[in-house]
């Protein structure tokens, strides 16, 4: 199998919905950790489309997922389970699945919750960490520009009405990219529904518990249970222009953990998208220290 191709993966979560993930496999058996790459809020494994192959051809097995109620995985029926609790325990049912015992997880954004939160049930599940511009806490500028879109109706006719869309929420954080890249962007976001028109790859109903209880539905005081992931060797990815991690933040994330190291990417807000050089480098040297 060439290192830039993926099997697809499903398994089921406790509540049965069939969950789904993009399987990236090393050409040859290495023996080294498995990586657990989980995406943001709104967001897909194919987020995870350029450093998965970077991390197969060094050896690790990359399962990136679709979290439920994004991209291939089953919509929920009951809204109010879209929290990070829940998707843990989705995690938890995985690496149940697959008989992974150990391994390193990759959260980008709400994927570093869903990590924080696996803490609490599957703790020896985590043997290090990569935060992809998170913390246990989010500066409330980035928030309130995610909660402004997340769930909202989006009325596209075309891939190009789509790049449009894609360009208008993400510029802030990628204000270098070219109109080749936003259609790529767009192609991560959306998917064609039966009559071939984009559509938003994610339940509009994921919004749910943020509309009916507020922000802490997505993110509680996770401090103590990022006290416990620090234990482990971490390295925190953060944009040198992210609205969500502010330098506030990630110093007293450094500084709360022992294992805990940090990389900037310059020119990048929330969240870098792990094909930067600064980023791969600085993962690939992270992992080569674990096992």
């Amino acid at each position: 199998m060439s290192q830039a191709t993926y099997q697809d993966l499903y398994w089921t979560s406790p509540d049965g919905l069939k969950l789904y993930a993009r399987d990236y496999r090393p050409v040859s058996e290495s023996g080294l950790l498995p990586v657990i790459a989980i995406h943001g809020l709104t967001r897909n494994s194919a987020d995870f489309g350029a450093i998965a192959p970077v991390l197969a051809k060094a050896g690790r097995r990359v399962i990136a997922v679709d979290v439920r109620g994004r991209g291939k995985s089953q919509y929920a029926s009951d809204p109010m389970t879209y929290v990070p609790p829940v998707y843990a325990g989705d995690i938890a049912a995985l690496l149940e699945d697959q008989s992974i015992t150990r391994a390193v997880f990759l959260g980008t954004s709400m994927g570093g919750l869903i990590t924080m939160a696996l803490t609490a049930i599957r703790p020896q599940a985590i043997a290090a960490a990569i935060l992809n511009d998170v913390g246990p806490e989010v500066a409330i500028e980035g928030l309130t520009r995610i909660a402004a879109y997340t769930g909202q109706p989006v009325v596209v006719n075309n891939w190009d009405d789509a790049t449009a869309y894609a360009k208008r929420i993400n510029e802030v954080a990628f204000p270098h990219y070219d109109d080749a890249q936003w259609a790529d962007f767009a192609r991560r976001l959306f998917v064609e529904d039966g009559a071939g028109v984009p559509k938003l790859a994610y339940d509009p109903d994921i919004s749910a518990p943020i509309k009916a209880v507020g922000s802490g539905a997505l993110v509680p005081d996770l401090w103590p249970l990022y006290r416990t992931l620090a234990q482990r060797p971490t390295l925190i990815v953060r944009g040198a222009n992210s609205d969500l991690l502010s330098p506030a933040i990630l110093e007293r994330m450094l500084e709360d953990g022992e294992k805990v190291t940090a990389v900037e990417v310059p020119g990048i807000g929330h969240a870098p998208m792990l094909d930067e050089p600064q980023a791969q480098t600085a993962i690939l040297g992270f992992l080569s220290e674990q096992g």
